[in-house]
């Protein structure tokens, strides 16, 4: 029999029921006791689930109340002295280091939260001390988890993330030197002495994730698998399934002889079905396969035919009993469920599958293999109707779009002149002073704003009342920003709900969901558009707002756009059509958006692209650089139209861009904001050796907690900054959007941003 498995569900609930129960409590209107119980009743849930669909291999412990690494960091009690010494409750420990902590006396920053891998989840980063140790909290969580399943007669496989990946994806403390992976003989012991409790619990299959096997690593990192799981895989503790996904394997395969003593191990045949014979190959005599081939990252429909045919081929290498049917990783990243969607054309909707269809997609494919394709052929032919349908869709292909792309010729992707004729032209039009100020784009949406919103979907206000509405909100934030005396204004977004979204809803090609919402990080969920067709844009986007803005303060005004690489990164994309063709299309749309807000009188234009890094393949080569290039070439032709005068900046989420660097260079935009708060201002050194000549926003303060930062540290940190990056290049602005902040810290930060960045003024004056 081939047994069916899936990594890991979302967490949220149907109708992100974890997202209002931890905002809820953070706010105080909910006991530490009353979210325990919604976050028991939502894994009771998801779990039941699964087993009532026919999943026989159910995961525990991929429950998260912010996120996975932070719950191992204080797991192994790997917490910085910052926040133990404070005694805080177990809990609001937990919150201190994910979204920081201002409160009766007690004042800490979050951790450092970067992506998930190439996703758009955001992890904790396991932070280390040169003295570090490692001990098991006294309550594990999976430990608890697996017997809470258990008492409700659900059997599960505890999910943990593997002590190789959990140290590689650490770093060591600011003023720290240490190692991460050096760590590894303190952590390990730890890890046998969970596998322990975990036996004695029930447990008898263990799921450890080091996806770090599809990256580059180094010599040292591939040495440290041998002795951790020689030890992890020692008589008397639970099997382990060791599990790798968003990647390929075959490049890792000298670490493979260290892993022969693992019961299985998992590889994702969704992002790399071409690895199934090698990998196959280099399994012990007795080895299982754990074979992901449904889609853990998109909502598309699995074709089970393909799906079916690559199992067939395992099967016949290794037998029935070698093989698990799985999810190519956990289902994180996919909505819960298309029951929600009552709204969606159902021809649009019949392609799809969010995370409980996915769950049903796996027992299907695996009774098709154990029991014949007669066992379950009314699935069978309905998904192969859904494939046909898709594939002859007229609304995936639009003649005048590939026309247009046909049309664009080299010369489409460059400014009029190089920077420096045109940092001479934007001073002379923009008139900024040294260290000018800003902010990345978004302001608080405030409740009254969703309200009106919701008002206005639902059709209880007309497009009349509902614009009045905006243009007071813009008016009043304009006016808070000139208050605060910023040098660059933005209009703060209160139309948009979100940075992608408020985009396809207003581009052809693309189609939405009621409920499709994802974790991002913590409780922030996002609800990624999804493009079915080819792209374009039928009208003005966001000019009617900007020009607003514009008309009402003497100071320039910054509009604000969302790159085509991240419009792309940030939807569920076509699998049908290479995304460097779905960039280019966006690229255009944009384009025509840039120019339309250069004539309306907006003279400095922000294209966001948090997302270019969090696009660039896993490992280094020939696949990264044409991502790369046809990466920048989509940013190029969407930034090109406009004059020298006009002020081209971009936003990137993390400043680690060691790695592609000359990517960043070759975007020529006039100004780059970095989200770098939370990073080693060492970081930006790289400038700095690259001669890098334009200008840049490192983010002073973090915007992803509530915490307000004094107007010292924001001193402290521009002096850092200062020490790597020149005077005249250096804007000063926080890491990110505002948009999740209350109006309370939002002003109070950013006074004391202002504040900080007058005091550098008056030094260099």
């Amino acid at each position: 029999m081939v047994q069916s498995s899936v990594l890991g569900f979302p967490r949220m609930g149907a109708n992100r029921d974890l997202k209002k129960a931890n905002e809820a409590y953070w706010a105080d209107k909910l006991s530490r006791d009353e979210l325990i119980k919604e976050a028991k009743r939502l894994r009771l849930a998801h779990w039941q689930i699964q087993k009532d669909a026919g999943v026989d291999v159910i995961p525990s412990n991929d429950f998260a109340f912010y996120d996975h690494l932070l719950d191992h960091i204080q797991l192994f009690n790997a917490i910085p002295e910052r926040y133990s010494k404070n005694k805080l409750d177990p809990l609001d420990e937990y919150f201190a280091m994910g979204r920081g902590h201002q409160k009766d006396g007690v004042d800490v920053p979050a951790l450092e939260m970067v992506k998930w891998f190439d996703s758009n989840y955001h992890y904790v980063k396991p932070t280390l001390q040169d003295n570090q140790t490692f001990t098991l909290s006294s309550d594990p969580k999976p430990i608890r988890e697996f017997l809470e399943a258990k008492e409700a007669g659900i059997a599960t496989r505890p999910v943990l993330v593997g002590p190789v990946s959990f140290l590689h994806l650490g770093k060591a403390d600011r003023g720290q030197s240490v190692d991460p992976i050096s760590l590894l003989n303190k952590l390990v012991p730890v890890y046998v002495e969970l596998l322990k409790k975990l036996k004695e619990a029930g447990a008898e299959t263990v799921q450890i994730d080091e996806p770090v096997l599809v990256q580059d690593l180094p010599q040292k990192v591939k040495d440290a698998f041998k002795p951790a799981y020689e030890a992890l895989t020692a008589s008397g503790l639970p099997k382990i399934v060791l599990a790798t996904y968003f990647g390929d394997v075959v490049h890792n395969f000298d670490v493979f002889p260290s892993l022969q003593s693992v019961y299985g191990i998992h590889v994702d045949l969704v992002r790399n079905p071409e690895q199934l014979e090698a990998v196959a190959g280099k399994l012990g005599s007795s080895q299982i396969l754990s074979a992901g081939v449904v889609d853990g990252r998109n909502i598309w429909k699995t074709n089970f035919k393909r799906a079916i045919e690559i199992v067939e081929t395992a099967i016949q290498k290794l037998g029935k009993d070698r093989v698990i049917v799985a999810t190519s990783s956990s289902l994180l990243h996919t909505p819960h469920s298309l029951e929600a969607e009552k709204k969606l054309d159902p021809e649009v909707a019949d392609w799809f599958s969010f995370a409980v269809q996915k769950v049903s997609e796996v027992t299907v494919i695996a009774k098709a293999v154990t029991d014949g394709p007669a066992a379950v052929r009314e699935a069978l032919e309905s998904n192969a109707k859904s494939m046909e349908s898709r594939a002859t869709s007229k609304r995936t292909n639009n003649k005048a779009v590939k026309d247009r792309q046909a049309a664009v010729k080299p010369q489409d992707h460059e400014r009029q002149s190089p920077f420096p004729q045109r940092l001479a032209a934007q001073k002379t039009h923009l008139k900024l002073p040294i260290f000018p100020t800003t902010t990345i784009g978004s302001f608080p949406q405030t409740k009254e704003i969703r309200v009106q919103r919701n008002k206005f979907t639902k059709g209880e206000i007309t497009a009349e009342e509902y614009e009045r509405f905006i243009e007071k909100e813009i008016e009043e934030v304009v006016r808070i920003q000139e208050e605060l005396d910023l040098d660059v204004l933005v209009h703060g977004e209160p139309e948009r709900n979100d940075m992608v979204q408020y985009f396809g809803e207003r581009l052809d090609g693309y189609t939405f969901t009621t409920n499709g919402w994802v974790q991002s990080y913590g409780s922030r969920c996002v609800r990624p558009p999804i493009v079915v067709g080819d792209i374009s844009r039928p009208a003005a986007m966001t000019v009617k707002e900007s020009k607003y803005a514009a008309s009402i303060s003497k100071k320039p005004m910054k509009g604000m756009l969302t790159g085509p690489i991240t419009c792309l990164r940030w939807s569920f994309p076509r699998d049908d059509v290479h995304q460097s063709v779905q960039a280019q299309q966006l690229a255009l749309a944009i384009r025509d958006e840039v120019v339309d807000l250069e004539a309306a009188g907006v003279f400095v234009i922000q294209i966001d692209e948090p997302a270019l890094r969090e696009g660039l393949p896993l490992r280094a080569g020939e696949e990264r650089e044409k991502y790369l290039s046809w990466a920048v070439d989509a940013f190029k032709l969407s930034a090109a139209g406009i004059k020298d005068s006009t002020q081209i900046h971009s936003h990137f989420c993390y400043s680690e861009f060691q790695d592609f660097f000359h990517a960043i260079a070759a975007l020529d935009a006039d100004v780059l904001s970095i989200e770098n708060s939370k990073s080693d201002a060492k970081l930006l050194k790289v400038f700095e050796d690259k001669e890098y000549p334009r200008h840049i926003g490192p983010g002073v303060y973090d915007i992803h907690s509530p915490r307000v930062p004094a107007e010292q540290e924001m001193k402290d940190r521009i002096g850092e900054m200062l020490q790597w990056l020149k005077p005249e290049q250096l804007w000063i602005n926080p890491d990110c959007g505002l948009k999740t902040r209350q109006w309370k810290e939002t002003k109070a930060a950013l006074t004391n941003m202002v504040n900080a960045a007058k005091f550098f003024r008056e030094q260099h004056a």
